[in-house]
């Protein structure tokens, strides 16, 4: 039996997944947000106590970090991933903050399509952290992930070929952009997750 003389703490793996989860609820969020007929006010109004929560996880992943003289691998690459995480988190609520805001009313089509890609990247996300522990089966989850960004990409461009096309008026425009812009962050800072937890695996491996 190998003994370990040196303790590692494992409530960080913990302490992600809930950063994770909380991801989920926020993306469930979006799409309610964007559903007809939507009390938008109150749905932003749980986006805000999502983004708390998400706060608060961020803030005891580093006070553990700062606290800990054994962690399950790098310090660098803990900060990182909650930091991370916490960036996705922030344009989600951004986007539903601006939408109550600017009082946006309706929304082009295909802007379910990128809510949905932020819905199941945030599942995917949520069923990769609890796997950290081993590094096993997380291939998938990154590669997955990166085809998720490229497919948020081309519904980006999608998204602004029709705002530009001479349907909306002005202002319409620069409001809904900014919403757009926010959710097309989101996507690409899920894949920031991603490859961290690649490069974490790859130092681990």
């Amino acid at each position: 039996m190998r003994l370990r003389l040196t303790p590692r703490e494992d409530s960080f793996y913990g302490m992600f997944a809930d950063s994770a989860n909380n991801l989920v609820t926020a993306a469930s969020l979006l799409v309610e947000l964007i559903s007809d007929g939507a009390d938008r006010e109150a749905v932003a109004e749980k986006m805000r106590a999502c983004e708390h929560a998400g706060d608060e996880c961020t803030h005891a992943i580093m006070r553990r970090l700062n606290e800990s003289f054994i962690t399950p691998f790098d310090r660098e690459d803990i900060y990182n991933l909650a930091s991370l995480l916490d960036d996705v988190m922030d344009e989600m609520e951004e986007a539903a903050d601006l939408v109550v805001l600017y009082k946006i009313e309706t929304f082009p089509k295909d802007i379910v399509k990128m809510v949905e890609v932020l819905e199941r990247a945030a599942e995917l996300t949520a069923e990769a952290m609890p796997r950290l522990r081993s590094m096993k089966e997380l291939n998938e989850y990154w590669i997955e992930i990166n085809r998720l960004e490229n497919q948020g990409d081309q519904i980006y461009r999608k998204l602004l070929a029709h705002l530009f096309s001479g349907e909306y008026d002005a202002l319409t425009v620069m409001k809904l952009k900014e919403v757009i812009d926010r959710l097309e962050e989101a996507a690409d800072a899920f894949e920031h997750v991603a490859n961290t937890v690649e490069t974490i695996a790859v130092k681990e491996s």
